[in-house]
């Protein structure tokens, strides 16, 4: 299949590795103007391995089946409309990134758009990726043109296992933004690995009490204690990990707190919900965006 991966960051980097490695013809795009992708991957094992891709090559771009999008969510709109005039219609594009909301930013498109979400898990430290654990690949029909797109997820599947296809994807879409709600900016505030959080748990459930609503008023019922009980699980799972709203702000980079918790407050708004809690560390992440990002 030929796929080309926009955002080689170190997801995009992790998919390039797999889909390359099982035969696929695979490009990454980059903002750079460059014509090869150089990667040194750590992988889970510890293993360094050399790799390297072509890119920006638009004749591949214009023949590619698949583009699959590892941008942060604040990039989506603007790159893959840069994109759409040279890519087939039935050029299958992907949204894989945190948080939600894309999808609504992007004009009508013919090609079939996949929304969906992982936990594999990966950063970039010194110009090498390090890929720390296995996660999940959930993926689904975000317009009507993908609803016969399920064999997507057998590829992927193949090269980067597990991939599950959803014909009805909200409901997964929903519980990971629940889980990236809590960990990101608790993480950032409090400047942590994820496992430590676990000495938070009363103000964890606080914000799982007012996703939940929102969840509930948005037709995915669930009780709060549920999601208490599966955020902690995720927690203790990821402990070492370092979420990626840190590593943002911590590099002084735009987070995607607007497509997290500011998609669960614009939800919220819409339903006539008052969310305290998430909207306190909404404004404390804007923040610490503020004392670096100027508008």
């Amino acid at each position: 299949m030929n796929i080309t991966v926009l955002g080689c960051g170190a997801l995009g980097q992790i998919w390039l590795t797999a889909l390359g490695f099982h035969g696929h013809n695979i490009q990454g795009w980059l903002k750079t103007n460059k014509s090869q992708l150089n990667i040194v991957l750590i992988d889970l094992i510890g293993n360094e391995n050399h790799l390297q891709f072509s890119a920006n090559n638009s004749s591949h771009l214009a023949k590619s089946d698949l583009l699959i999008v590892t941008l942060k969510a604040w990039q989506v709109s603007v790159g893959v409309q840069g994109l759409l005039p040279q890519l087939r219609t039935d050029c299958g594009i992907i949204l894989l990134h945190n948080g939600f909301g894309t999808q609504e930013e992007l004009p009508a498109l013919t090609q079939p758009l996949i929304i969906g979400n992982t936990t594999h898990a990966a950063y970039s430290k010194e110009e090498k990726i390090y890929y720390v654990s296995r996660g999940i690949t959930r993926i689904g029909p975000g317009n009507n043109q993908a609803q016969q797109s399920s064999a997507i997820a057998k590829v992927l599947h193949t090269a980067l296992p597990p991939v599950i296809w959803h014909q009805d994807v909200m409901a997964s879409i929903w519980m990971k933004l629940a889980v990236n709600a809590v960990i990101n900016p608790l993480t950032t505030v409090y400047s942590c690995r994820n496992g430590e959080l676990i000495h938070y748990l009363q103000k964890i459930k606080l914000i799982c009490y007012e996703i939940a609503l929102v969840m509930t008023y948005e037709g995915h019922q669930i009780y709060d204690q549920c999601l208490l009980l599966y955020v902690k699980q995720i927690i203790l799972r990821t402990k070492n990990n370092i979420s990626s709203m840190l590593q943002d702000i911590q590099a002084k980079r735009k987070s995607e707190i607007d497509y997290i918790t500011g998609y669960i407050l614009q939800r919220a708004c819409i339903h006539g919900l008052d969310i305290p809690e998430n909207r306190r560390l909404f404004e404390l992440i804007k923040k610490k965006e503020a004392n670096y990002i100027k508008n």
